[in-house]
């Protein structure tokens, strides 16, 4: 493995989303990355599904897609840790592991002997980085939860869709389990300072992310907005509530994005638009201006996009430089030059599927390169490996383990 993070082993007893997604960022970083399955049916993810991928002659797998998007990167071994001696197993991969990564429910994995206070004493450098959707201190703490929950919980769902007034107005979750992603790259942030403050101080930690936490966190500016006013932001739909113009428009064939961050652009616009006027207009040659006249620019705005199609919008917005984009569906974006030019869909052969199609990392580094090598395992893809050559089991005590199904 290569990457900035080579140097690094990493434990992921995680499943699911948001604590795998930590581990396959470490994983691109070129960190060596153990997972620990439960026998038989692994991490929960595998059975989000179908859609499952395809063998190379065009069947079906029981590999689900969802368990791809987060685990490439990984080694897979299936442990019982319900077992005192699937426990022995996770507690020697512990001893020689510089980050260990977990979602159990709050003092699940004490009850094992595996938890942050039990691994330090075997090893006490160790980070070791909790994700739950409550976090490990406060009233709510031991209640379980997931995505859905936290973008309800945590506001987002209130800001996120069409005006409530409006045709399929109303809460909305946003299309990924975005909170489960956001806390991932909360814990990887976390666990990379970890590292470097270890480097320093020859001393490890435990990690608590939350679900919960991470979409409070996630609110920025509408968090800063209601503070300042004391008044809860509401959903808009595709406007911005702090620039305008900054959302869709319809044009005489379909849609686009515009977005005018700044006056000048807006000015730009005006002058590509033959509505000059507007930018010298009080009501609206300012941003805070237009954002207090939001209503009344907008109906405007609307019937001078239908004046053109979306493609003679782009050309005139890109040759005048004010940013602008089409909508695409997911199958257009994996066709769009720039995003097959920064190497964003990948290819990786498969132990089932023979291969695999894959996001690629969007990390780009100019002496570490990501190199990606190794794709989402096999259900305990690298059980014997691991048992016999990082814990140096003998092939007898690999197949005891396996007879009393501790692997």
């Amino acid at each position: 493995m290569s990457g900035p993070l080579s140097h690094i082993k990493v434990l992921d007893l995680s499943r699911v989303l948001a604590a795998p997604w930590a581990a396959q960022n470490l994983a691109d970083l070129g960190a060596d990355v153990i997972k620990v399955e439960r026998p038989v049916k692994g991490d929960d993810s595998r059975a989000f599904a179908p859609p499952f991928l395809k063998d190379e002659q065009g069947n079906t797998t029981r590999e689900s897609a969802y368990f791809c998007a987060a685990n490439r990167g990984k080694r897979s071994i299936t442990i019982d840790i319900s077992k005192p001696e699937g426990q022995e197993l996770v507690r020697e991969l512990s001893k020689n592991v510089d980050v260990i990564l977990e979602n159990y429910k709050v003092g699940d994995l004490a009850r094992y002997g595996l938890g942050y206070e039990d691994i330090k004493k075997i090893n006490p450098s160790v980070i070791y980085c909790s994700v739950t959707g409550f976090g490990q201190t406060g009233p709510e703490k031991d209640r379980p939860g997931y995505d859905f929950m936290a973008q309800g919980m945590g506001g987002l769902m209130s800001i996120t869709g069409e005006r409530d007034d409006l045709p399929g107005g109303g809460p909305q979750r946003v299309g990924v389990p975005i909170i489960d992603l956001t806390t991932g790259m909360y814990a990887s942030i976390a666990i990379c300072a970890a590292i470097a403050h270890r480097a320093v101080t020859g001393k490890g930690q435990w990690i608590d992310v939350s679900l919960l936490d991470s979409c409070v966190a996630f609110l920025a500016n509408q968090a800063m907005n209601y503070f300042a006013t004391g008044e809860s932001p509401k959903a808009i739909g595709n406007a911005h509530p702090n620039i305008v113009p900054y959302q869709t428009f319809k044009t005489a064939d379909g849609a686009l994005i515009l977005a005018c961050g700044n006056d000048n652009l807006f000015n730009k616009f005006c002058e590509i638009a033959d509505c000059v006027h507007l930018s010298k207009d009080p009501l609206y040659s300012t941003n805070g201006a237009r954002v207090k006249n939001r209503e009344a620019i907008t109906n405007i705005l609307n019937d001078i996009f239908l004046k053109k199609t979306t493609r003679e919008w782009v050309k005139l917005l890109d040759e005048a430089g004010v940013a602008n984009g089409p909508i695409n569906n997911v199958a257009q974006v994996f066709e769009e030059p720039q995003v097959l030019a920064r190497g964003m869909k990948i290819e990786l052969p498969h132990a089932v599927a023979g291969k695999v199609p894959l996001v690629g990392s969007p990390m780009k580094f100019s002496d570490t390169p990501i190199k990606h090598e190794i794709p989402p395992p096999a259900l305990g893809q690298h059980t014997d490996e691991i048992l016999m050559s990082v814990l140096k089991k003998s092939q007898d005590e690999v197949t005891s383990l396996k007879t009393k199904g501790i692997v």
